[in-house]
């Protein structure tokens, strides 16, 4: 017995060691980047790149790039009022950041001079997308001393359409007895709690945590889908309604809409490090992640509930997002569920760098995917380029190849 003793005494720190090194291995090796996808993404840089100077071409004045339309060869764009006015400087900006290619920074900051007047714009709720997504990216990729006061602006206008009462920001403006509230505005709040970081000024801080609880309790079906709409009774803060608009139905999982959810409560736990944000998250992960209609390559199809499965159209949009928020999520989250965030994201990152979803060089107008759904219901931007879906997906490439494990 004491020489058992004695022996597991002598062993104890080399069993020590190894079980140090499985953890370790286990946390490395399952969340570093895979060199041959690094690879990829160093070439997924240099034709994007050629493709928004190729796409620069097509614009002209004060248009930002909306998408195109292959059948037809046309080119639809958007004033800077458009919600997705932001990402298309944002996307600029990121790309000068791996290439240095003046002519890319050249263009984010022509475009940003005709976006900065919608720093004063209290008429729409996406401020965070216009504004965050292109002045919050050039602070930290090519910073002017103004880009703060604008965005200080901005977060000011998109406090206005706050209502306590609801508890939430209002999305669509309506008619008087409706106060609507939608899923991807999740996406916004990121500039609020910049400006209290800036500012020292609580008050956007305090809105957009009571924006994420309001919506945490009202846009969230039992199994953590979300619904797309929900329209609250302005004066007294009840649900009215829980409804869709780009979805397939008012009861059905739209895969944009689960992709806003998934990033928006990574970053309310990053801002916060309050844990119920990062149990939101894991829930909505693990809904998308163990859906039986999610195809092996996760990329959703525009609706997890959509019919005519497995021929239904897919959305690369919601796959960026999604890639991109996994990249974060999984830094916060350990063991299992931690390596299958990663390992989804270097899944859909390899798939949209494929031919299937990446534009051959000189084709799909300049953007840099193909195949995304703007809103099937509405018939409109259906299987074709989206801004957003170009933007995400180039943060997606940044944040993998600067991956760090915290």
């Amino acid at each position: 017995m004491v020489k058992d003793l004695m022996m597991i005494k002598k062993l104890l720190p080399a069993l020590l060691i190894a079980m140090l090194t499985v953890v370790g291995s286990y946390g490395q090796t399952r969340f570093k980047p895979d060199a041959k996808l690094l690879k990829t993404i160093a070439a997924d840089y240099k034709n994007a790149a050629a493709q928004y100077k190729l796409m620069a071409i097509k614009l002209q004045g004060d248009q930002f790039p909306k998408t195109y339309f292959a059948a037809t060869d046309k080119f639809e764009t958007s004033g800077s009022g458009w919600w997705c006015s932001g990402f298309y400087p944002g996307t600029l900006l990121y790309l000068y950041q791996q290439s240095k290619d003046p002519a890319l920074l050249n263009e984010a900051n022509r475009t940003m001079q005709v976006l900065a007047k919608e720093q004063y714009n209290t008429t729409t709720h996406d401020l965070g997308f216009m504004m965050y997504c292109s002045f919050g990216t050039a602070l930290t990729v090519e910073p002017k001393p103004e880009y703060k006061q604008i965005l200080i602006n901005s977060a000011k206008s998109l406090a206005t359409r706050f209502d306590p009462k609801v508890g939430c920001i209002k999305s669509w403006d309506s008619k008087k007895t409706d106060y609507l509230v939608i899923i991807d505005n999740m996406m916004n709040l990121e500039l609020l709690f910049w400006a209290t970081k800036v500012t020292g000024d609580s008050s956007y801080y305090k809105i957009a945590v009571t924006h994420a609880n309001t919506t945490m309790r009202n846009h969230f079906r039992s199994n953590y889908s979300s619904y797309h709409v929900v329209n609250y009774n302005p004066e007294t803060g009840e649900v009215q309604q829980r409804k869709t608009a780009q979805g397939f139905a008012d009861s059905s999982a739209w895969a944009r809409g689960q992709a806003w959810g998934l990033y928006g409560y990574t970053v309310m736990y990053r801002a916060t490090k309050d844990k119920k944000y990062l149990a939101q998250a894991n829930h909505i992960a693990q809904f998308i992640l163990n859906n039986p209609d999610l195809p092996a390559d996760k990329i959703p199809y525009w609706d997890y509930d959509a019919p005519g499965k497995p021929t239904a159209l897919r959305d690369a949009s919601a796959a960026a997002v999604m890639a991109s928020a996994f990249l974060e999520l999984c830094k916060y989250t350990g063991g299992k569920s931690g390596a299958l965030y990663f390992h989804t994201a270097e899944t859909i990152i390899r798939n949209l760098s494929g031919p299937k979803y990446f534009a051959t060089a000189g084709t799909n107008g300049g953007f840099i995917l193909e195949h995304s759904v703007g809103s099937l219901p509405a018939k409109s931007e259906v299987d074709v380029p989206l801004t957003y879906a170009d933007y995400y997906f180039i943060e997606a490439l940044n944040r993998y190849k600067n991956f760090k494990r915290k």
